[in-house]
């Protein structure tokens, strides 16, 4: 077991970001078992949850707009979705293989219908926070290990916010998978590396 101020943070493994999903990531369903290897390790879990209300701002069939499409909302640029991770719904489930009862913590984002959430620790507007910083200080864990979906997005932004606020972070690339839009992996590497992610 690793030392009690290290957790295991993992990031949207949920059915629509796996094969079959609404907003399938490849191969994400076969980082399930290595995943729930790993919890063993650690005396903290935490999983996160993409968590939308249908008709969320960030669906692209809220604009009447084509998946995959750019938008500007308030707090800047937006790529619009297809409809995932609706509250209640099979999609919005974690992964019917994944060890949930190893979890302390579920962390819901994304539940604000004006604005997206892919940080585990802020809402897309970088200011709103989720409660996560707070739980991890009070319980005095500042090393965290991050895993899950996808890579280049939720993963990335909550490994470069993590570090931002003053954690040790290590990303676990062969327990991630990526969407890789528009070289979207590479830069999300490069915003990591440049935050101080540790690659493991």
């Amino acid at each position: 077991m690793r030392a009690a101020n290290q957790a295991l943070i993992v990031i949207d493994l949920q059915s629509d970001f796996c094969p079959g999903g609404a907003l399938a990531v490849g191969e994400g369903d076969q980082i399930v078992p290595g995943i729930n290897h790993l919890m063993q390790e650690f005396p903290a879990v935490i999983l996160t949850q993409d968590w939308h209300p249908a008709g969320h701002s960030s669906f692209a069939s809220s604009h009447g707009a084509e998946p995959f499409s750019m938008t500007e909302m308030p707090y800047g640029p937006q790529v619009l979705w297809p409809d995932h991770c609706i509250q209640g719904s099979e999609g919005a489930a974690f992964h019917p293989d994944l060890n949930t009862d190893r979890a302390d913590m579920v962390i819901r984002k994304g539940y604000n219908p004006a604005i997206d959430s892919y940080s585990a620790f802020f809402e897309n507007d970088h200011a709103t926070p989720t409660g996560l910083e707070g739980y991890l200080r009070t319980r005095g864990i500042d090393t965290l290990t991050m895993v899950g979906l996808a890579t280049d997005f939720c993963v990335n932004y909550s490994a470069v916010d993590a570090a931002r606020l003053g954690f040790t972070v290590l990303v676990d690339p062969n327990l991630c998978r990526a969407i890789d839009m528009h070289g979207s992996l590479a830069a999300a590497r490069d915003l990591m590396t440049g935050a101080g992610v540790t690659f493991v």
